[in-house]
């Protein structure tokens, strides 16, 4: 039910979680908590109550881009679980067809618009190449650590030591 009786006052949830939700929305925007909270109508303090309620991880925000990866679903896997929020994994089959299947226009394109995303994090994880690594360093001028699986050209999947790639993770993740 929608509605809940507390004592003599009915409180809708739909409004509750609509009121979240605009404040999330806002917040991921990048409104500061006392704006988001002047729009909503309510304290800045509740914003920043609910954000500490909510609050799975704190540190630094990461992103992986690797390729070619043998093991893609399982590293995957193991970046959600641990809070990465941007993944880009591809195989040695996807990362050709990503290629072949855009003119240059829209190669270039989507390779700019990935690089934009990427300068929004703290570090950048560049599992690849030794070309490759060295590369994004110069493309995203920010922490880029790199994680080698072969020296380039790479041809063909490479398998990526799971366990190894969390406790980096873990590394970098903290303040």
């Amino acid at each position: 039910m929608d509605l809940i009786r507390i004592g003599d006052k009915l409180i809708s949830r739909r409004k509750i979680n609509a009121t979240l939700e605009r404040i999330f929305t806002l917040r991921c925007q990048g409104f500061s908590q006392q704006e988001a909270a002047r729009q909503v109508g309510v304290d800045r303090s509740f914003v920043s109550r609910l954000e500490t309620l909510g609050e799975v991880r704190r540190g630094r925000r990461i992103a992986v881009v690797g390729f070619p990866i043998a093991n893609k679903a399982e590293v995957e896997a193991m970046l959600r679980q641990e809070g990465v929020e941007y993944i880009l994994l591809l195989t040695d089959a996807e990362r050709w067809d990503f290629v072949r299947q855009k003119n240059g226009l829209d190669l270039f394109n989507a390779l700019m618009e990935i690089i934009t995303r990427l300068r929004d994090y703290d570090v950048v994880i560049i599992i690849g190449s030794d070309y490759r690594i060295k590369v994004s360093e110069a493309l995203l001028g920010r922490e880029v650590v790199g994680y080698g699986i072969g020296t380039s050209p790479i041809r063909g999947d490479r398998t990526v030591d799971v366990e190894e790639l969390r406790r980096l993770v873990h590394q970098l993740g903290r303040d």
